[in-house]
């Protein structure tokens, strides 16, 4: 027994190691390609690229899903060529993750007209008649897509839009240079550099023990309700962050909370959402909802939010008159789900 025992260890160790390596790998050949601009020239003779046209991502419709179809650097260099367009647009493209062969994935906006080149954008219409597909605005498709193809495709978007508002230098006023993997900025004039940023964001969801706290804004689908969220101020901690947005938003102190999981989101600008749960005491729960920011909110039972998570079709939940909580895909949905499965998350410690 000790020695199967021994022997199944030293298989998983193997295995964990395997992996983890493959892991390493990939990390640090990414981050190559972001320091070495002539290997990130390389890698795109064997890469594959994503292309947009406006920051919306070219797609195929497979049934009810979609999906991101990618092209061979010959393709596009053929696309280019067809459309009387210069092989240098492709320097504009982005790096955005590779395979565990080391494939390399780039993203490469059409629709876009950099300080860089001379090109004007492509038409539309064209592209998408060449291509066999369309450019579908990403807050449409984004929950219709596979998780890697989301991933890529938010990531893609964050990076080619903050390429788009930061071409020039804010302390020159001169045209800033990208390097080949669009991992980064640099002013010639003074050699200042720029990083692509996101923005955090405490995405909160408040429970008194027994019910869970819901909200909606204007800006949100008929019928939607979700947890708390709003930006990090400058100096703020995230403990910080999460009690000053509850007090602004539903007038109640927080009393405990603990981190649960973070997810990059893509609008309306790059952000990353840092997802908690909170609790506040049970006789301190009336809210004061500021109209400024949200349109209502209120306490919601285990089973309002059990039976929501259930049938969240906002098509059903509309007919019957109930609300709806946000898409899977969201951090917000994971969290609400985890406060549904886990009652632990209801009663945090002090």
């Amino acid at each position: 027994m000790s020695l199967y025992y021994g022997i199944a260890c030293r298989r998983k160790s193997f295995w964990y190691f395997r992996l983890l390596s493959t892991y390493v790998a990939k990390t640090r050949y990414l981050f190559e390609l972001k320091e070495d601009d002539d290997a990130c020239k390389k890698a795109q003779q064997t890469g594959a690229f994503y292309l947009f046209h406006s920051l919306a991502p070219l797609l195929q419709k497979s049934g009810h899903r979609y999906q991101a179809p990618r092209h061979s650097l010959l393709e596009l260099e053929s696309l280019l060529a067809k459309f009387g367009q210069d092989t240098q647009r492709i320097e504009d493209s982005v790096l955005i993750g590779c395979s565990e062969q080391h494939e390399a994935w780039f993203a490469l906006d059409l629709g876009l007209n950099s300080s860089s080149s001379k090109n004007a954008s492509l038409q539309k219409p064209e592209m998408e008649t060449e291509l066999k597909g369309s450019f579908t605005e990403l807050t449409k498709a984004l929950f219709q897509l596979n998780t890697k193809d989301a991933s890529l495709l938010t990531m893609a978007q964050a990076l080619l839009r903050w390429h788009d508002a930061h071409q020039f230098c804010s302390r020159s006023g001169q045209p800033t240079k990208k390097n080949m993997a669009g991992s980064k900025r640099v002013c010639p004039s003074n050699k200042i550099i720029y990083y692509p940023q996101v923005a955090p964001v405490v995405i909160t969801l408040v429970s008194d023990g027994t019910r869970c706290l819901l909200a909606r804004q204007s800006s949100f689908p008929k019928g939607m309700y979700s947890a708390l969220a709003g930006f990090c101020d400058i100096g703020e901690s995230l403990e910080e962050a999460v009690r000053r947005e509850v007090a602004e938003e539903v007038g109640l102190e927080v009393e405990r909370l603990q981190y649960s999981a973070s997810q990059h989101w893509p609008f309306p600008n790059s952000s990353l959402m840092i997802a908690c749960h909170a609790t506040v005491k049970p006789g301190q729960t009336e809210i004061q909802v500021n109209l400024k920011e949200l349109e209502a909110a209120g306490w919601f039972s285990h089973d309002e939010v059990a039976t929501a998570l259930r049938k969240n079709s906002p098509y059903t939940q509309q007919q019957n008159g109930t609300f709806w909580l946000p898409p899977k895909l969201a951090i917000a949905h994971q969290l609400i789900k985890e406060w549904v499965e886990k009652p632990s998350c209801s009663t945090l410690p002090a």
